[in-house]
Order: structure tokens, then C-alpha cells, then sequence
């Protein structure tokens, strides 16, 4: 019997997010294809390059749907602002491309790490953390967070995030619900 192929647009900020949405993945057995639209090093701001090419990302998921099984994760840091406030800024740029916005039946995720991915990490890793507060990145060891990453996905599909997670990273772990549906083989 084959197994259903899945392919996986991660668009995101930083490698950090790369990798860190890649582990994640695996971990519940996504097994197809992975392409990544990373913003350039030095190019712009992170969260601006994922806002500018969001909407491009959602026609073309949009437009392949129905031919192949995709997906398509979207990595964007909330730094001091919100998750809604992001979330409400990714809606109103596909309102401003005239597209619908995303809709429970599609599966696009949205993580917005508040700070930045870093604070999840640093928490997945036993840290006390806050969402205020910058941390530490790994430049040159993304891969560093691929253990406690995995360790999240079984949380996550169990349902058994501890209560102190970041609230973030604990709505991070619905948008992983919103994806299984649509992308299990």
C-alpha cells in the first residue's frame, strides 16, 4: 500500500524557525516534501518579508490544493507585540490582495512565537522564561533545538503542554490540530 505524499511550504523569518518547524513536522509524521522560503540574510526584517510573501504563499496553496495534498506553516515572531495583532496583520494582507481569509478548512498554520522562537526554545529546553524578554539564538546550531522540539509535537498531539508553557507556544499546539486533518497519510 503507498503512502499518501504530503508537501509542506514553511515560510518563515530565520533558519531558527526553518528548523524548528522541520522537527516538529517529522515528529508527527509528515514525510513529504519540504520547501522553505526563508528571508535572506540582511535582506529586510524578518516579520516583513513573511507578511510581504504571505499572500502569495496562500494563492499558491490555494491554487495546488486540489491537485496534491499540501500545506503551508507560516513562522512569525510577534517581538513586542501580540499574537493577535499578528494574526490580525497576516488577514488584512490577503484582504489587501483581495483573497479570502484563511479558512478552518484549509491547512494553513500560523505560529507566532511571542518574542521569537528563541523563547520557545529556551522553555522547551527547562528554562523559566517570559514572553517580554529577549533570548539567546543558536546562529550556527539551529539544530540544538531538534530534541526538545520533538518532545513538543507528542505534547502537543496528546494534549499535555504543561500549564506554564508560554501562551504562544500553547496556541502553537492548536494550529498543529488545524493541520492534521488535511495533511495525515
Amino acid at each position: 500500500m503507498s503512502q499518501r505524499r504530503v508537501q509542506i511550504v514553511i515560510l518563515c523569518e530565520d533558519r531558527q524557525q526553518e528548523v524548528f518547524a522541520r522537527s516538529f513536522l517529522k515528529k508527527r509524521g509528515f514525510t513529504g516534501r519540504f520547501r522553505a522560503n526563508i528571508c535572506p540574510e540582511g535582506s529586510q526584517a524578518g516579520e516583513q518579508y513573511v507578511r510581504t510573501h504571505y499572500p502569495e504563499e496562500v494563492k499558491a496553496y490555494r491554487q495546488k490544493r486540489n491537485q496534491v495534498s499540501i500545506g503551508l506553516v507560516v513562522l512569525i515572531d510577534a517581538d513586542t507585540g501580540t499574537l493577535e495583532a499578528r494574526l490580525n496583520e497576516l488577514a488584512r494582507v490577503l484582504d489587501e490582495d483581495a483573497q479570502e481569509k484563511r479558512g478552518s478548512n484549509e491547512a494553513i498554520a500560523i505560529f507566532v512565537p511571542k518574542r521569537n522562537i528563541e523563547t520557545w526554545i529556551h522553555y522547551l529546553q527547562g528554562e523559566t522564561v517570559n514572553e517580554e524578554d529577549a533570548y539567546a539564538k543558536f546562529e550556527k546550531n539551529e539544530a540544538a533545538c531538534k530534541t526538545a522540539v520533538e518532545d513538543l509535537a507528542d505534547r502537543c498531539y496528546s494534549q499535555s503542554l504543561p500549564e506554564d508553557a508560554p501562551r504562544s507556544l500553547q496556541a502553537a499546539c492548536g494550529e498543529l490540530q488545524r493541520l492534521l486533518p488535511w495533511l495525515q497519510p
